[in-house]
C-alpha cells in the first residue's frame, strides 16, 4: 500500500539531522540548565545559542525569546497574561483563528469578563484593515488584537505589518499566531509593530513538544507557570534541552534551504491545483491559491460531493490528508473556519479537504493522491 503524507500543516516529519543532534545531546549533555556546575552550564549554553539564532532570524533581542512546549502554550501564555497582568479588557480577533486562540479568548470572556470583538471574514477568508481600524476605534478600553499570520486551514496570509501599525496607532497590544509561517517565510519583527508571537518546532521538521513565544520586552508580560523562574521568569520549569536544540537545528536547516524548499513546494502546490482541476469536475478551492496571498505549503479543497468519510477512505489507500485542522482531527462536522466560508448549499453538497506539502513531497505523490481521490468519489 502507498504511504503518502500530505498533512504537513498538522506536523512535519522530523529531519534526520535534527534527530541525530537531539540523540547526541540526550546522551552527552544531560545536566540541568539551572545547575551551576559545568554539566548544567553546558546545557544552558546550548539553550542560549539557540535563543540567539532565533533572535537573529526574527531580528529581535535574545531575551525576547521564551521557550515553551508548543504554539498552543505560547498563545495561552500571551493571551491570558495580557488579561491577568496587563489589564486588557477587550480582545479583537476573528473566527478564523486556531482553536487554541479561540478557546483562550473564550476562556477570558467567561472567567474574566473581557469583551470579545470578532471581525467577520469575507467569502475568501480575508479581513480588511478597515475592519480592524473600525474595531480599534470603537472603544477606549485597553485592547489586545490577536490575528494570525497565516491560516492553518485555508492558507491565507494576512498583512500583520499593516495590522501592527494600526495597533500601535491606537495604543493596542498586537499578538499574532505565527505557527504556520516561522521557518517558511521571511519574518522580520524589527520592522513589524508586534508585541507577541508564537512558534512550534514540529511545523518545520523539528521535534514535537517544543516551541517558543516572542514577547516584546516593553510589554511587561508576566508568567502563567510559576516555579524556578526559568525563561526570564516567564515560563518556569526545567527546559527541554534536546527539544530546544532540535528546534534550533530544524530552523537552521529550513532557513539555509528556504529558497529551494519554497520553490519546490510551490511547484508541487501548483501541480496539485492543475491535476485536481483536470480530474475532478466542479472542484473549488477555499481561500486564495496564489503565492502572493497563500502559503505555498497548503491547499484547501472543496470537493463537489458530500462525503464525511473521505479522509478515512483516502487513508485506507495510504494517503494522509486532513478534513480540517489537526486540533479537530477525527471530527466529521465542519470546522469553525468552514462554517464561516461556506454557504448552506456548499455545506450540504460539498466536502472540504486540506492537503499540505513539504520539500519532501513529489509530483508522483500528487498523482497518486489524485488517482485515489478519483477512485473514491461517487459515480
Amino acid at each position: 500500500m502507498k504511504n503518502i503524507y500530505l498533512d504537513n500543516a498538522a506536523t512535519t516529519p522530523i529531519d534526520e539531522q535534527v534527530m541525530d543532534l537531539m540523540i547526541k545531546v540526550m546522551r552527552d549533555c544531560y545536566g540541568n540548565p539551572s545547575s551551576t556546575h559545568s554539566s548544567g552550564q553546558e546545557a544552558k549554553a546550548l539553550i542560549e545559542e539557540v535563543r540567539r539564532k532565533i533572535a537573529a532570524y526574527l531580528r529581535v533581542q535574545p531575551g525576547e525569546i521564551i521557550f515553551t512546549s508548543c504554539g498552543t502554550e505560547s498563545n495561552n501564555l500571551i493571551i491570558k497574561s495580557c488579561v491577568e497582568h496587563l489589564g486588557v479588557e477587550r480582545i479583537i480577533t476573528s473566527p478564523m483563528e486556531h482553536k487554541c486562540v479561540a478557546e483562550s479568548v473564550r476562556d477570558m470572556k467567561n472567567r474574566k469578563g473581557i469583551e470579545a470583538v470578532y471581525i467577520r471574514p469575507n467569502s475568501k477568508g480575508d479581513i480588511t484593515l478597515d475592519q480592524v481600524e473600525q474595531a480599534l476605534k470603537s472603544s477606549d478600553r485597553k485592547t489586545l488584537v490577536t490575528l494570525m499570520h497565516a491560516n492553518n486551514e485555508i492558507g491565507n496570509i494576512y498583512d500583520i505589518s499593516s495590522i501592527g501599525k494600526l495597533c500601535r496607532r491606537y495604543g493596542a497590544y498586537f499578538h499574532s499566531d505565527t505557527v504556520q509561517t516561522i521557518g517558511h517565510l521571511d519574518v522580520d519583527f524589527s520592522k513589524t509593530e508586534i508585541d507577541f508571537a508564537s512558534c512550534s518546532a514540529h511545523k518545520f521538521h523539528g521535534p514535537k513538544g517544543v516551541g517558543f513565544a516572542f514577547v516584546r520586552k516593553t510589554s511587561k508580560l508576566k508568567c502563567m507557570i510559576s516555579g524556578g523562574g526559568q525563561e526570564r521568569d516567564l515560563r518556569s520549569g526545567t527546559e527541554n534541552v534536546p527539544g530546544i536544540v532540535g528546534l534550533g537545528k530544524a530552523l537552521e536547516i529550513s532557513l539555509e534551504n528556504k529558497d529551494d524548499y519554497q520553490s519546490h513546494t510551490q511547484e508541487i502546490k501548483d501541480y496539485a491545483i492543475t491535476r485536481l482541476k483536470e480530474e475532478i469536475i466542479g472542484i473549488k478551492f477555499n481561500g486564495w491559491t496564489s503565492k502572493e496571498k497563500s502559503l505555498y505549503t497548503l491547499l484547501s479543497i472543496l470537493l463537489p460531493f458530500k462525503d464525511p468519510m473521505i479522509g478515512f477512505k483516502l487513508d485506507m489507500k495510504g494517503i494522509a490528508v486532513s478534513q480540517g485542522s489537526a486540533c479537530s482531527s477525527g471530527a466529521t462536522k465542519p470546522s469553525a473556519v468552514m462554517l464561516m466560508l461556506l454557504d448552506e448549499e456548499e455545506m450540504n453538497n460539498s466536502t472540504p479537504l486540506r492537503v499540505s506539502f513539504s520539500h519532501r513531497t513529489k509530483k508522483k505523490d500528487i498523482d497518486a493522491f489524485v488517482e485515489a481521490l478519483v477512485s473514491v468519489q461517487p459515480i
